[in-house]
């Protein structure tokens, strides 16, 4: 059979195209902003993960620019050979000290941040306990490092006791999940996580993505809310959102961090973070560390947002959070074929959102994901609701 058979046989994207429906790769012809032009259309952007607004940050900007003068376009070598720079140990330096661990490693994105940790530090004698909705990149991890992979209910503690329980005692073991799961907003049980951890001796990672720059004192994330960052062994996150620029991290012990740099094939394989992406991601990090109001700010508008859109009678799914503090608030369309029609019809009426279908979601539960950002006005937000309701009543399944 021809290899690129299935390729003939793939007709989904096409078929979307021709009804115009197809939501995807708009391109934009302006900088990340809470409005944005696209393809000739100006919109106002509630489907970015730009959560603290700093990709337009002068400051922000500035760093880059110098950083590019002095160090160049690039590093044209691994961390592990040539391509480290002082830029690089410094970010790393601050960085677990912000967050409270030992020691940070970076990569050259987020994806490749999970691949790397999860590949490097398990292996065929292992065995991983995943959320069953965590990220992509998590899965892949899993995978690439041969342990064997047990995905638990969705934020289900029983069924991950119950799985942990059965495991032998002779395998190694680490409890993978999402600290802000990126399509419904949820944030993980990590306290009732933690105390499975102790009690049947395993390790815990969390993938704080959506959680850094969001949640804890001055967004250090989901481990700070709770007060357990000292009980998770390996935090994850990314520069690609909060962050505003692109690439990732993990913070642990000096020991772990250690042995990974030295067993992570995809940081010792892969070219290091360019000088301007190391220094605005380190600029964003200041900003974070001496000003808490654009994270403060953050959380109130996703419970302005929530509220608005719920007084609207637009179905919300209901925050796991408690407060509704999350930027991420997902809006059911509940089909696909009418998911797809209301983005393509938001689009038009000049409302950037995503679509959340299956596989990302189960059947007849999809989704449109909103995020909002720290710069958002509240006239935005009253605009994007106001719009969102009347696009929702029109279009039927």
């Amino acid at each position: 059979m021809d290899l690129f058979k299935k390729v003939e046989l793939y007709t989904l994207a096409d078929d979307l195209k021709a009804a115009h429906i197809y939501p995807y790769s708009h391109e934009l012809n302006s900088r990340q902003d809470t409005v944005v032009n696209m393809e000739g259309k100006e919109l106002i952007m509630i489907g970015s993960n730009n959560y603290l607004g700093l990709t337009y940050c002068d400051e922000v900007i500035d760093a880059g620019v110098e950083a590019i003068k002095k160090y160049g376009t690039g590093c044209s070598g691994s961390r592990f050979l040539n391509g480290t720079l002082n830029l690089h140990t410094k970010l790393e330096r601050e960085m677990s000290d912000f967050i409270g661990k030992d020691d940070c490693m970076t990569f050259g994105t987020g994806f490749q941040t999970n691949l790397g940790i999860i590949s490097g530090i398990a292996g065929r004698n292992d065995i991983i306990f995943s959320d069953r909705e965590n990220h992509a990149s998590i899965y892949d991890g899993c995978k690439l490092s041969y342990a064997t992979t047990e995905r638990y209910n969705h934020n289900d503690m029983a069924h991950l006791e119950e799985l942990l329980k059965a495991a032998p005692e002779t395998k190694g073991r680490l409890i993978v999940t999402d600290g802000v799961f990126s399509m419904s907003g949820d944030i993980c049980k990590l306290p009732e996580i933690v105390k499975l951890a102790k009690k049947y001796d395993a390790r815990v990672m969390v993938d704080d993505a959506h959680g850094f720059g969001v949640l804890g004192k001055h967004g250090r994330g989901t481990c700070d809310h709770f007060g357990l960052t000292k009980d998770v062994d390996l935090i994850m996150g990314t520069f690609s959102k909060s962050l505003a620029s692109s690439g990732g991290f993990c913070v642990g012990s000096k020991k772990v961090i250690s042995f990974l740099r030295h067993n992570s094939r995809p940081y010792i394989f892969c070219a290091s973070l360019t000088p301007a992406n190391v220094a605005t991601a380190n600029k964003s990090l200041d900003i974070m560390k001496r000003d808490d109001s654009r994270v403060k700010n953050l959380q109130e508008l996703a419970k302005y947002f929530r509220e608005g859109l719920a007084k609207r009678g637009v179905p919300v799914r209901a925050s796991e959070s408690g407060t509704g503090e999350i930027p991420i608030i997902p809006i059911f369309t509940y089909e696909r074929e009418r998911t797809m029609k209301v983005c393509m019809e938001l689009f038009e009426r000049g409302v950037y959102v995503n679509p959340v279908i299956p596989p990302a979601t189960a059947e007849g539960e999809c989704l449109i994901r909103t995020s909002l950002m720290a710069t958002h006005t509240k006239e935005l937000l009253d605009k994007s609701m106001d719009i969102i309701k009347a696009t929702l009543d029109e279009v039927k399944a």
